[in-house]
């Protein structure tokens, strides 16, 4: 099956905390229906040190659920809903609803 949403993807955040924010996708939890997304949901972790790391308090990304998320437009950058279509040659390609264009390359 192919998903919407992959890493390497721009998503808008459409909901909560982080509502209007873009960025990259950098891992997709799909067992879990979430993703982490680049500069989004950012927590702070107090950690113990180790021998390959120092203590203190660590900014991170934290998942966020897929629906809260919605695919960038290609051509404009808004969100978009994402539909499929079946080339030519046979490959099956994301498109984006709102303007038509093709997501994958």
């Amino acid at each position: 099956m192919a998903a919407r949403v992959r890493k390497g993807d721009r998503v808008v955040v459409t909901t909560g905390r982080d509502k209007g924010k873009t960025g990259e996708v950098l891992s997709v939890l799909p067992k879990e229906n979430r993703l982490v997304v680049q500069g989004v949901n950012m927590i702070k972790r107090h950690t113990r040190s180790t021998q390959t790391q120092s203590g203190g308090i660590i900014e991170r990304e934290a998942p966020l659920h897929l629906s809260n998320v919605m695919l960038a437009d290609p051509k404009t950058g808004e969100a978009t809903r994402v539909g499929f279509k079946t080339l030519d040659d046979g490959r099956k390609v994301r498109v984006a609803k709102r303007s038509g264009e093709v997501i994958d390359a």
